[in-house]
């Protein structure tokens, strides 16, 4: 299966073992850092690329 370009608020707290509303809550955190560099963002998803960036160190 084919991984979609932007993860959930459910893939991310599955991959992270936390609550859906703390998955919630870091996108919101993460939306805003785009956000304030220019990007659009989409509410509830991130740019998986951005995600593994911030969290793994994946670039």
């Amino acid at each position: 299966m084919e991984k979609s370009r932007f993860i959930t608020a459910e893939e991310m707290a599955k991959d992270l073992c936390v609550s859906k509303a703390h998955a919630y809550k870091l996108i919101r955190k993460m939306n805003d850092e785009l956000e304030s560099k220019g990007y659009l963002t989409i509410a509830g998803r991130v740019s998986r690329k951005y995600y593994e960036e911030r969290f793994y160190g994946v670039q």
